[in-house]
């Protein structure tokens, strides 16, 4: 019997393709069912994620990064609208991407709170911790992309919208003609219904 993920869903895949995954909103909210959804999927095996989402916690993000490099899994990581932030690492993670001339991500220095109640002692501790992992994140994602430190740095400090025609264009992702999209939507609607479909009235 194949192993199913927690939908219910064969986490071999079918003859459908590979397993489609969303990557959507913020990922600390969402990290659970994103872990299920990757371990879903058979070590080695293919995946496509959707990513449209803001980012979330430095720690999910190199979470589901390590889940996709260890689990070798072959991933697809597609920027249908943001991929921003703590989003980043997993995409990186993607052997294959592609983003749109729309796609937006943004490359900025890492930010943090302190809660209220918090010592003079561990909130030292934190700040010491936060400067090492801000440090040895940002060297992670130079090397995953394939960039240098000093390019990745260009884009992190003091932070950048960067687009999808930019990262393209820097060699680190396809980018997707959506006219070409387009085109082929509207070429499908005529060789299925034999005719353009009539314009509504207004």
């Amino acid at each position: 019997m194949r192993p199913k993920d927690h939908h219910g869903e064969d986490a071999r895949g079918s003859d459908e393709g590979p397993i489609e995954i969303g990557v959507v909103g913020d990922l600390t909210d969402n990290e659970g069912d994103l872990c299920d959804r990757l371990l879903g999927v058979e070590p080695g095996g293919e995946c496509t994620l959707y990513f449209d989402s803001p980012g979330g916690s430095p720690y999910c993000a190199i979470s589901l990064m390590t889940i996709i490099l260890i689990r070798q899994l072959r991933a697809t990581g597609i920027v249908t609208g943001e991929c921003s932030s703590a989003a980043l690492w997993p995409f990186a993670a993607c052997q294959r991407r592609i983003v749109t001339p729309f796609s937006v991500l943004l490359f900025h220095p890492m930010k943090w709170q302190s809660e209220e109640h918090v010592g003079l002692a561990e909130a030292a501790e934190w700040a010491r911790h936060f400067g090492d992992l801000e440090r040895n994140m940002d060297r992670l994602l130079a090397e995953i992309f394939g960039v240098s430190l000093e390019d990745m740095d260009d884009w992190i400090n003091p932070g950048r919208y960067v687009t999808g025609k930019e990262l393209s264009d820097a060699g680190l992702a396809e980018l997707l003609n959506l006219s070409e999209l387009i085109t082929r939507s509207n070429n499908g609607q005529v060789a299925q219904g034999g005719k353009q479909p009539a314009a509504r009235k207004r």
